[in-house]
């Protein structure tokens, strides 16, 4: 009687995981972003955690932990308990400091499990109309006439602007010098004005411009074109087939969380991604939902952008 009942006990040991997954999520769950509230990571997250609360009759909480490219948050998240718990919105910057941040205490490719893409904000290439382009071939003709002298600005060193810089570089044969700012707003001031001809930056904060005439739009720079400009083509459209390179955000969990509570996360959030209010949400925020392929498809695309930011990354001189 005695070993019956202490195998009638280790069977229920092993089960109860199996059962806590099975009931996931039973208390709060966090949705940690690397960037400050109000920032385009904010959207997103916030949208989905109100419609997971709402599904899963458990509050869904966005913690801000920005500082050092997202680095802190993403460190946080992958030291987290393995029990879907802590999530991390994860963004471009992610893929971007796996290549070229030296000493970081994690890999992301390692350390962390894709649920699911989210979203993606598309970067768009405008110009001062002084410089006299109206499309991307008019421009690398006019820069293979003048090699480093048509300055281009981004959003900072390492960003997905500077990258798509350097990428136009690479598959254009040309040299554009690079501007870094600390951000966006002083850079639109500075191509609105003159001051630089050239800028890759998100498209939402930056159409107003070119819809009252200011700057010229010449192309998006991811393979798919943007509900903020459904008129605008993309960069392989316009003369560089194959360019692709954008912000993007997706939700991962600390490499071990069980499998059956990612799959119960990836199948809310394309649920919620085909709702009618979270696409209306996303769309005036200049941001396009992605419910591409599900979560082996995200894992591809991760791996995809580590090698192709990598390259770029080396082309351009960021990494040795």
């Amino acid at each position: 009687m005695k070993r019956s009942i202490a195998a009638l006990g280790l069977s229920l040991a092993f089960a109860l995981p199996a059962f806590a997954q099975a009931d996931y999520p039973t208390r709060p769950v966090r949705i940690v972003i690397g960037f400050s509230p109000g920032s385009v990571a904010d959207t997103p997250a916030r949208l989905l955690a109100q419609k997971f609360s709402q599904k899963f009759g458990q509050q869904f909480v966005v913690e801000n932990k920005p500082g050092a490219g997202s680095n802190i948050a993403a460190e946080f998240v992958a030291r987290a308990e393995k029990d879907g718990y802590t999530l991390l919105m994860s963004t471009a910057a992610q893929t971007i400091n796996a290549t070229i941040s030296r000493n970081l205490t994690f890999d992301f490719a390692k350390d962390f499990s894709p649920i699911a893409m989210v979203a993606s904000v598309p970067n768009v290439l405008v110009a001062h109309p002084s410089l006299g382009v109206d499309n991307v071939r008019d421009l690398i003709a006019l820069a293979k006439s003048k090699p480093g002298e048509i300055l281009y600005g981004s959003s900072g060193l390492g960003t997905t602007t500077h990258l798509a810089g350097e990428l136009i570089n690479v598959m254009a044969g040309i040299k554009l010098g690079h501007v870094p700012y600390p951000g966006s707003a002083q850079s639109i001031a500075d191509v609105v004005a003159g001051r630089i001809p050239l800028l890759l930056v998100p498209a939402a904060p930056v159409m107003q411009f070119v819809n009252r005439g200011d700057l010229k739009a010449l192309a998006v720079t991811q393979l798919r074109r943007t509900g903020a400009a459904p008129n605008l083509p993309t960069m392989s459209e316009a003369g560089l087939p194959g360019f692709d390179i954008g912000l993007w955000f997706g939700l991962v969990a600390p490499t071990g969380t069980p499998r059956t509570v990612i799959d119960k996360i990836a199948g809310a959030a394309a649920e919620a991604l085909q709702s009618p209010e979270i696409v209306a949400a996303l769309t005036a925020a200049g941001i396009d939902p992605m419910t591409d392929g599900g979560t082996d498809a995200f894992a591809r695309f991760i791996a995809s952008d580590i090698k192709n930011n990598a390259t770029i990354a080396k082309a351009a001189g960021l990494v040795n």
